[in-house]
């Protein structure tokens, strides 16, 4: 596959609807140089040797040996002076697999990648590129893993929550010294997950949000759905959605404590909530998740 096939592979009906990964040991030129194509995920790539130049929205970035460069979705990319021995690690999100697996309050941080529109390049110093390729490896497995013998929630999230953290301390040291521009509605957005992270167990209404950030509810949810592609409704659910499945999956939980903990009624309202949204109840999604631990 070329990389503009990897980058622009399609996310849906995957094991791990959403992620893809690659470890590229031999990457074969099949194409001419100085192809141009638009970006359709999110794509995070570290070099392992050789090395190529892209340009991404005008701008010429030449990549070695432990860069690490993150293209942001709809960049217009070019590449080209591509090495014969070019080996690199590849990694695609789409926009819902990060709405559904970064609103956490530890990880809210991670969805400046996603709603950034420049690239990030940086150089790794070693001990970062090390680190940073044994994720890759442990996240490459746990995906090969989830084709061979499906899907594991709890191995997924803790790879998955590895990776997200390792980039935002990469960011962090990155934009220490470098001024990193977001838009204001870019800004509100985040200010609104990070609330949201925090809230959404107990506040499931968007006034509470939009009267915390001192919008009007109508700018709040047109702003997010501009951003995000979601409206704040949609991002509240996948969040407890998110929640609910981690806390069935621990049986140390009655169905009853986790509807309490969730801030539903009572378990009645907290199962047909469940089921419209996942088509599962909650005896049936807990019932699969131990089948699936057994079969293991």
């Amino acid at each position: 596959m070329m990389i503009k096939d990897l980058i622009n592979i399609e996310l849906k009906d995957l094991p791990i609807e959403g992620l893809d990964i690659h470890i590229i040991k031999k990457y074969e030129i099949l194409t001419s140089e100085h192809e141009s194509f638009t970006t359709n995920n999110l794509t995070v790539l570290l070099v392992r040797s050789g090395g190529f130049k892209i340009k991404l929205n005008e701008i010429t970035q030449a990549l070695s040996p432990k860069d690490l460069i993150i293209i942001p979705k709809d960049s217009f990319c070019t590449l080209f002076e591509v090495s014969e021995h070019l080996q690199f690690y590849l990694i695609n999100f789409s926009s819902e697999f990060a709405i559904q697996n970064c609103l956490k309050k530890e990880l809210v941080d991670s969805f400046y990648f996603f709603i950034r529109k420049e690239p990030l390049k940086t150089s790794l110093a070693e001990k970062e590129y090390m680190v940073l390729s044994l994720i890759y490896k442990l996240v490459y497995f746990v995906n090969l893993e989830a084709k061979r013998v499906g899907y594991d929630g709890q191995l997924h999230r803790i790879s998955l929550n590895l990776f997200l953290y390792e980039l935002k301390l990469i960011y962090t040291r990155y934009t220490a010294n470098a001024l990193v521009n977001f838009s204001r509605k870019e800004d509100l957005v985040i200010q609104f997950l990070t609330i949201l992270s925090i809230h959404y167990k107990k506040q499931h209404h968007v006034k509470f949000y939009a009267g915390a950030l001192f919008v009007t509810a109508g700018y709040l949810n047109k702003t997010v759905k501009e951003v995000t592609g979601k409206n704040i409704k949609a991002l509240i659910i996948e969040a407890l959605i998110s929640e609910c499945k981690i806390l069935l999956e621990d049986s140390q939980f009655t169905i009853a404590e986790i509807a309490e903990e969730m801030e539903f009624v009572n378990a009645s309202i907290f199962g047909i909530f469940f089921k419209k949204h996942t088509s599962y109840s909650p005896t049936e999604y807990r019932s699969n998740s131990i089948e699936r631990f057994k079969s293991r």
